[in-house]
């Protein structure tokens, strides 16, 4: 039967082949007109807004020809940079002579004479592409007339049009993904059906399916070629589902015991990774545990914020000591002489140092230079960074203070040292000086901004040679580490290996690695469960009128860059657009207040609630309101159960590294809630799931939550069961493994660059 089957198996291949080739010919050739027609719609959209952008500024320039060329220079000076994808302008006079022009502009303005010497010469508009280091420019020049219909000048705009080659490269990518997909296709379905169009001796077949049946043979079922054959086809098919479905649900739980990391498979990892010897030290402005006083006595809370979220778990799974500013008003007295205590204190796991600073270090340092400084340097969020000397010079100071406390508790023995954020970025460096054997790693929880936005930071190089003392410098995203390494090349003298993302700098190196940041399962903390939950949960639908409402949360640190009035307006806009949710959707944000030392933040706290009480005002009933603005710092138990009852989370940060709210909010869910959440959030990159949304939107904004309460309870389960399994598996345990793995390699290169004595890098 075998030497039967393969004449009637290649003919069906040559047929299905012939078939697909003239398939893969003909959407070959469509596709790719249809990628050249997109192309072309591309470069018309930037020859269009390119004539709006210069009739826009065509009166200015045409004043500023008929000065002299200095003055005429001094006039245009802050006119002609450009932003985004629009590089900038050039001004040129009638006789090709450049007048003026933007900072990048100049780099490559005689590219752009002889377009606009052809504007001059004709009186019309004028069109080229030219490149310049390899990137595509899009090229557009205006002649300038006066009152006599005389050329004066030309102005030019240049456009880098580098996305629209890539979005043709992706489109054809697609396209030519979809015509392999449908050439398959079609010789799958031509050789299925001529395969099995021919009649096979029915006796055999008969034969082999009892065999089947009774010996396990391993073969495939041929098919169904006849009636009386499916009486034993049902059976075998039945009999091979059951044992397929039970192997599959046992595979399925061997592999995630592999992939779900633990505390305790963190802890044995990380004492391989560590060594026996080395002990590990976490250092970070924000502690995990605070002591304020209430009524005269001292109470613990947990500050908000991610980094307590992230790091404490690991720090209890693997000891260690975690050195912090200990800014709580009961702090000192909780503490022993040298500042220590242990903590959790009702499950002691790790040491807590708390470092101390004055009010004038704390304004200076953190307040001043972190917060008005790189905090909004570093957020596209629209907020201008503030720069002062006294700020610098206390970041310094302070940065030495932790850097001390750090070596006061290594002493003479090895460590491996997590440094934790943007607000000691100098701390790697003075390590690295005192003692060169420590380990050391930073991990960056905010964005990194593009270089360009980067530079305006007066101790921009010195932040920069200061993270290079680590080892291993870590982002949530390979975006943020692409971002970082072209603010070294732009602003250092050092060397970048691409290849392998890693910084040579003075003999050091370090290497750049995203590490996307997430949570710990909501069983390993200390929140209620079951009926205690269920009881709280209904405490808290009572206490504020949420039992008939579509309850929708967000838990955040109050901040500009966290999207607070985009979501109220949202509220406001899907209740105005659809008057059936009136008095049947809610939206609950437990804000957490933060830096209210600073104006900016208590003023956009105002700034929310009266935004919050115009909205309720314009539709609040006697029984309900639309928004309910929590400000308090809530404690881990009640805003998980806000997670676990609201059956939407929203999430509409303007700039975020990763937001961990959102996989908070799938950790605590066990089946159909649906997550809102911004496209600029570094989550976004993990949770496709999500609904993602641009919060500036509002119409889009809007109708995301309508769609999110209409959703289909099919689709909502699904969406979530395959967010829960990315937040199950990609948890904070696997996060510091990773971080961990890779800081202990950067050691292992090291002892091996030593030994072979080579001074090239020796990267893994």
């Amino acid at each position: 039967m075998a030497t039967t089957a393969r004449p009637q198996l290649a003919r069906s291949l040559r047929l299905g082949l012939l078939i697909a080739a003239a398939i893969g010919v003909a959407t070959g050739l469509f596709a790719w007109r249809q990628v050249a027609d997109e192309r072309q719609i591309d470069l018309e959209d930037v020859t269009r807004r390119a004539h709006v952008l210069a009739q826009q500024l065509s009166g200015t320039v045409a004043r500023a020809l008929t000065q002299p060329d200095a003055q005429a220079r001094d006039a245009l000076r802050t006119r002609l940079d450009g932003y985004s994808r629009l590089i900038g302008y050039a001004v040129f006079r009638p006789d090709g002579r450049l007048l003026a022009s933007g900072k990048v502009v100049a780099e490559f303005a005689d590219r752009l004479e002889p377009t606009a010497g052809q504007a001059a010469q004709t009186g019309s508009d004028a069109l080229d592409i030219t490149r310049f280091q390899g990137a595509p420019i899009h090229v557009f020049a205006l002649p300038l007339k006066d009152r006599g219909e005389s050329v004066i000048g030309t102005l030019v705009v240049a456009h880098d049009i580098s996305y629209i080659d890539e979005r043709a490269t992706g489109r054809l990518v697609r396209y030519g993904f979809w015509i392999l997909m449908v050439t398959l296709f079609a010789v799958m379905l031509v050789v299925g059906m001529t395969w099995f169009a021919y009649e096979r001796p029915l006796h055999k077949l008969a034969d082999w399916m009892r065999r089947l049946r009774t010996e396990n043979v391993s073969a495939p079922p041929p098919g169904l070629p006849s009636a009386w054959l499916r009486s034993e086809t049902d059976r075998l098919a039945a009999t091979f589902r059951a044992a397929r479905s039970t192997g599959h649900r046992l595979s399925q739980a061997a592999m995630r015991a592999d992939q779900v990391w633990t505390r305790d498979r963190l802890r044995t990892h990380a004492v391989a990774a560590l060594g026996e010897e080395r002990q590990l030290i976490v250092v970070s402005n924000r502690e995990p545990y605070m002591h304020q006083l209430r009524d005269g006595n001292p109470r613990m809370i947990m500050p908000a914020g991610g980094l307590v979220t992230a790091l404490d778990p690991v720090l209890q799974a693997c000891g260690g000591v975690w050195i912090a500013h200990g800014g709580g008003d009961a702090d000192r007295e909780t503490a022993d002489a040298s500042g220590r205590l242990t903590v959790p204190p009702d499950d002691p796991r790790y040491t807590l140092r708390r470092v101390w600073l004055t009010r004038e270090e704390e304004q200076g340092y953190y307040y001043g230079f972190s917060n008005e400084g790189l905090w909004p340097l570093c957020h596209l969020a629209h907020e201008r960074p503030v720069f002062r000397a006294a700020d610098w010079e206390c970041y310094r100071q302070a940065n030495q203070l932790f850097a001390g406390a750090v070596l006061d508790e290594i002493g003479d023995g090895k460590a491996v040292v997590l440094v934790q954020d943007y607000q000691l970025a100098l701390v790697p460096q003075l390590l690295k000086a005192a003692r060169p054997d420590v380990q050391v790693g930073l991990f960056w929880h905010i964005p990194w901004p593009n270089p360009e936005a980067f530079r305006i930071c007066p101790w921009g190089a010195d932040i920069l040679t200061g993270m290079l003392g680590a080892d291993l410098v870590g982002f949530h995203l390979q975006q943020y580490c692409n971002n970082f390494l072209d603010t070294v090349d732009r602003v250092l003298e050092s060397r970048l290996d691409w290849d392998h993302f890693a910084v040579e700098l003075k003999g050091r190196v370090s290497q750049v690695r995203p590490f996307p940041i997430s949570v710990q399962d909501w069983t390993e903390r200390k929140v209620p469960a079951g009926e205690e939950l269920a009881r709280q949960i209904a405490a808290l639908k009572a206490q504020h009128k949420l039992e008939d409402a579509y309850v929708a949360v967000g838990v955040d640190r109050i901040d500009y860059t966290k999207g607070l009035p985009e979501r109220f307006r949202a509220v406001g806009r899907l209740l105005e657009k659809y008057p059936q949710y009136r008095g049947r959707f809610t939206f609950v944000e437990l804000g957490a207040p933060s830096r209210t030392h600073l104006r900016r933040y208590r003023d956009h706290i105002a700034h929310l609630e009266a935004l919050a009480d115009e909205i309720n005002w314009k539709y609040q009933t006697n029984g309900w309101k639309p928004i309910h603005f929590l400000v308090a710092h809530h404690d881990a138990a009640t805003v998980h159960a806000f997670l676990r009852m609201a059956s939407m989370c929203i999430v509409s940060s303007l700039h975020d590294g990763m937001n961990l709210v959102a996989k908070e909010y799938v950790a605590a869910q066990d089946s159909e809630g649906v997550l809102i959440l911004s496209e600029f959030a570094g989550a976004a990159r993990e949770l496709a799931d999500a609904l993602i949304i641009n919060p500036y939107d509002t119409e889009q904004f809007a109708d995301a939550v309508r769609y999110g309460m209409e959703m289909d309870s099919a689709e909502r389960r699904a969406r979530m069961r395959r967010m829960r399994r990315t937040v199950e598996e990609h948890n904070i345990y696997r996060w510091a493994a990773n971080f961990l793995t890779e800081l202990a390699a950067t050691r292992a290169q090291g002892q091996a660059g030593k030994t072979t004595g080579v001074g090239e890098l020796q990267l893994l």
